[in-house]
């Protein structure tokens, strides 16, 4: 059964969070705005390739698919399992792999082991009302809600279903700054809230000291860098929303 109290109330909408995918079936998406959230590092890409000029983003859930598509729009095919570029793709999920110079104008296919998944998962639910989110646009994700002002989901890509610690610091990011404007009366966006709080500015130092496993894995593969990028605030302020099988800057 979904849960009734999504609907509106008296004088404010309602925000929830939903910090495993696997919850997802709970919630009613078709009445709300659905921020998809993978901060690493599918959502930090995706507003980072659109910040940077690309026309579209195609998030897509398998391989096959995403080679296809790429072939049939002569789009840029990328992806990653297990945070490792796939084989017979041509980039990977990197947001530093697409600067300007690169990624303006072109079309990026992309497919990432949570976040694309959990799109996918949102739109087979009835959303349609779809954005993503990461630290790289959280500003503009913030404007986004308070604007609309209509029930919103925050639903975290997590690992593999697994609770995850930097999904759920955006959700509390997203928490903190929107409270005023939403009615929450959920304890996942207060974990999230009190997560976000205790961690303070230096969310790096953060997800490090607590052994993140999300830190863990990519900083084996020496990618500390976009640990650090995809944790800072507004390095890519645009808001990808989800139209027609594409992201493009809202």
């Amino acid at each position: 059964m979904q849960i009734e109290c999504l609907k509106m109330t008296a004088n404010k909408p309602t925000l929830y969070t939903i910090l495993s995918p696997a919850l997802l079936n709970l919630y009613d998406t078709h009445h709300s705005v659905v921020v998809i959230i993978d901060v690493l590092r599918a959502t930090s890409t995706i507003a980072t390739a659109l910040y940077n000029g690309a026309e579209t983003v195609m998030p897509v859930d398998s391989l096959e698919k995403c080679i296809a598509l790429g072939k049939s729009t002569g789009g840029i095919t990328a992806g990653e399992r297990e945070g490792r570029v796939i084989e017979g793709l041509q980039h990977g999920n990197s947001p530093l792999e697409y600067h300007r110079e690169f990624i303006k104008n072109k079309t990026l296919v992309l497919t990432t082991t949570n976040g694309t998944k959990l799109l996918h998962m949102a739109l087979e639910s009835g959303a349609e009302n779809i954005v993503t989110g990461a630290f790289s646009n959280l500003s503009a994700v913030v404007g986004h809600l308070i604007s609309r002002q209509q029930n919103v989901i925050l639903a975290c890509g997590a690992w593999k279903d697994r609770i995850n610690i930097e999904d759920t610091l955006f959700a509390g990011a997203v928490v903190d700054r929107v409270k005023g404007h939403f009615q929450i009366d959920c304890d996942a966006s207060s974990i999230a809230h009190s997560v976000y709080t205790e961690a303070g500015p230096d969310l790096f130092s953060y997800v490090k000291t607590k052994h993140a496993s999300h830190y863990i894995r990519l900083s084996s593969y020496g990618l500390e860098e976009d640990i650090r990028y995809c944790l800072t605030p507004d390095t890519a302020n645009v808001l990808p929303v989800y139209s027609n099988g594409k992201l493009s800057v809202g």
